[in-house]
């Protein structure tokens, strides 16, 4: 044990890391009694240089445009070796910021940065968004192949993604219907208004928000201002650390580590305007080792996603979300408390969320994914999580996920598992959850207690979900699925029997508590 743990601090050493000095762990208690084996991981440290980005000849008063200024902050402390870029109280506003190795950017109190909504400065890049490799407009603050690297404080970042963003009449206030559409834009329908023609064209040709087969450079400028950007992109970075800050108002989503490793998302706030699309709060991809501890979710998509890639595109990355500790988060609105998928090709596993709290989201824990994703989600593990006024479940397992919310299938009356004649083949595109685990689960208000949504093919296996206490309008439902072991678990239904079992396989049920109907359609 004393080899194995002196290669581990050589190999941390040789990869350039620079991790908190000292013994002290503070987050040595995350790790107790884990069900499996994950590196403990500190926040990085930074050289002592310091410059103030007030020192660059520009002025935080929200009009003048501080760009060439962060470049050349950033540039400089890069050349000392890195530090810590101070933001000072202000509206600092700016296009992309390009952070470097060893670089921490930090906002005192008071400080909000601003980014342009000018398209003009955001260029096309070459990057993945859905999980594809495509191209989309430069992040407002963006990060490749990096070694330790942090956005740290007490201030705010806005993403101005209102002028990004298209607008559904239903989703907003009259008010605010008048100020979108005040703008000028372009309409897909009456209802529905886009920020340009360009917008609306590129809506037009994408499949879930990427265009496909565009060849040449004019093909992709006549629908740049449609590639909305997530608002921090870090791509291939190891030793990530984001604490303490607002991140709000995305373009997209909002925080977006893509083939990360060692990342501590602590203390930050992650905000999005209930109706802005595609606007997830976290967006963790193909990632290794991450705690996401102590922070809070309000948004208008997913709060805290965990996805690997997209169809081939992920297969052949090939690169799971692994190691993953999920601590004292706080979801207020969203379409999922904690999700898994839907683009999850290249797998997650190894995932433990415990004492999180689900607020009036869409769904509390979601597992999503359909047809031709492939991929492996298991060895998920969720403690002592509390929900209220939950629109739909507090617990989903969907394997027919075709790219709508779970309050727009049900009100777009798309429930249930379409029917085919000739049920495909398991093969790579077969996707797979098994082996997940729910343990101390309450939920106040829900619609149903829980939907279980499998593949004939190839069912949801080994789920086991123990000390839960839910309160819901209809009951749950267990579709196309075995090996599933419900231990002290409780619904309540305003109506109708608490859980409906259909075409599935070895459930157990000890000790549940209410009516249970069980259905074989092929009977």
């Amino acid at each position: 044990m004393i080899l194995k743990t002196k290669l581990f601090l050589v190999a941390l050493a040789l990869s350039g890391a620079v991790f908190a000095s000292g013994n002290s762990d503070k987050y040595s208690s995350l790790y107790k009694n884990l069900p499996f084996e994950m590196p403990h991981i500190k926040a990085p440290v930074f050289p002592s240089n310091r410059v103030n980005i007030a020192d660059f000849g520009v002025k935080g008063n929200g009009v003048d445009l501080c760009t060439e200024a962060f470049s050349k902050a950033i540039e400089s402390l890069s050349k000392k070796g890195g530090g810590e870029l101070v933001v000072p109280s202000g509206v600092w506003f700016t296009g992309p910021i390009v952070l470097k190795s060893n670089i921490n950017l930090h906002l005192e109190k008071g400080a909000i940065i601003l980014f342009s909504p000018n398209v003009d400065l955001y260029p096309l890049v070459e990057t993945s968004f859905e999980g594809l490799d495509t191209r989309r407009c430069q992040s407002p603050i963006s990060g490749r192949n990096l070694i330790n690297v942090a956005i740290t404080g007490e201030g705010a970042i806005d993403g101005n993604g209102d002028y990004w963003r298209p607008v559904k009449r239903q989703k907003v206030t009259e008010s605010q219907w008048k100020e979108f559409t005040s703008r000028g834009g372009a309409y897909k329908r009456d209802d529905y208004w886009f920020p340009s023609e360009k917008t609306l064209l590129g809506d037009k040709i994408a499949d879930m928000n990427v265009p496909r087969n565009l060849k040449t450079e004019e093909e992709w400028l006549a629908v740049k201002n449609f590639l909305r950007p997530v608002m921090v992109s870090l791509i291939e970075c190891k030793n990530v650390y984001l604490q303490g800050v607002i991140f709000q108002n995305s373009p997209a989503w909002n925080l977006h580590p893509l083939m990360c490793e060692n990342i501590i998302i602590e203390g930050v706030a992650v905000r999005n305007p209930s109706f802005a699309q595609n606007g997830d709060g976290l967006d963790l991809e193909s990632c290794k080792n991450a705690l996401i501890i102590n922070s809070t979710f309000d948004v208008g998509d997913d709060g805290i996603c965990l996805k690997s890639g997209k169809d081939e595109d992920g297969r052949r990355r090939a690169r799971p979300c692994e190691n993953v500790i999920v601590d004292n988060c706080t979801v207020f609105k969203g379409h999922g408390g904690f999700v898994v998928g839907s683009e999850m090709s290249g797998g997650v596993k190894n995932v433990m969320v415990t004492n999180c709290k689900f607020l009036g989201t869409d769904v509390g824990l979601r597992f999503k994914s359909r047809r031709g994703r492939g991929g492996v989600v298991e060895n998920i593990f969720v403690k002592d999580v509390s929900m209220m006024d939950i629109a739909t479940e507090p617990l989903l397992f969907d394997l027919y996920y075709a790219g709508k919310s779970a309050v727009e299938v049900l009100e777009d009356g798309e429930e249930g598992q379409p029917k085919v004649k000739v049920l495909p083949k398991v093969d790579e595109t077969t996707p797979a959850f098994k082996n997940i685990h729910v343990k101390g689960l309450n939920c106040s208000n829900a619609r149903r207690a829980m939907f279980f949504n499998g593949l004939p093919e190839q069912n949801i296996h080994g789920i086991t979900i123990e000390d839960v206490f839910v309160t819901s309008k209809i009951g749950g439902e267990i579709a196309e699925s075995d090996h599933i072991k419900l231990n002290n678990v409780t619904i309540h239904p305003a109506e109708g029997p608490a859980l409906i079992i259909r075409n599935c396989k070895e459930v157990n049920l000890g000790d549940f508590k209410g009516e249970v109907k069980r259905i074989n359609d092929s009977e």
